[in-house]
């Protein structure tokens, strides 16, 4: 297995999708996702300093993470949608699109990165934990969390 990370792109748009909803039946147990809204992910795509980042198993997405740059009220990084597909979790695979995360950070100068996570995903809740990530704020059924680049 060779995975390989990289920025995706709008012809990704599609791979996004369907990893998307596996992700809301992974997280939710929801069979009802349509996936993103048209164009929504085209703002990714367009060097906003958004992106988002896709692992792939040859031509085979196994994964992918939304980076958001955000500048109020101060500035940071929020990580929103966030899977592997179930095959390939435990092998690293989240833990290389986190640091390729962390390290577009850095680049940036942006001091922080934020990111909710579900409190009943405690496979998500343990990775953030490794990571060093803590606890921002309780919001009910999920926490935000911050970690200091």
């Amino acid at each position: 297995m060779d995975i390989v990370i990289r920025k995706a792109e709008d012809k990704d748009s599609s791979a996004i999708n369907k990893l998307f909803i596996e992700m809301l039946f992974s997280v939710y147990g929801t069979t009802d996702g349509t996936g993103y809204e048209e164009r929504y992910l085209d703002r990714y795509f367009h060097d906003t300093g958004d992106m988002i980042l896709i692992a792939e198993d040859g031509d085979l997405p196994v994964g992918f993470l939304s980076v958001q740059i955000h500048n109020e009220p101060s500035r940071y990084i929020y990580l929103d949608d966030f899977s592997v597909t179930e095959s390939y979790r435990g092998m690293g695979i989240g833990t290389a699109m986190m640091d390729t995360a962390e390290a577009y950070a850095d680049e940036k100068g942006i001091p922080a990165i934020l990111l909710h996570v579900e409190k009943s995903n405690r496979r998500a809740v343990a990775l953030y934990s490794r990571r060093g990530y803590r606890q921002f704020r309780d919001d009910g059924d999920r926490t935000l969390l911050v970690k200091d680049i």
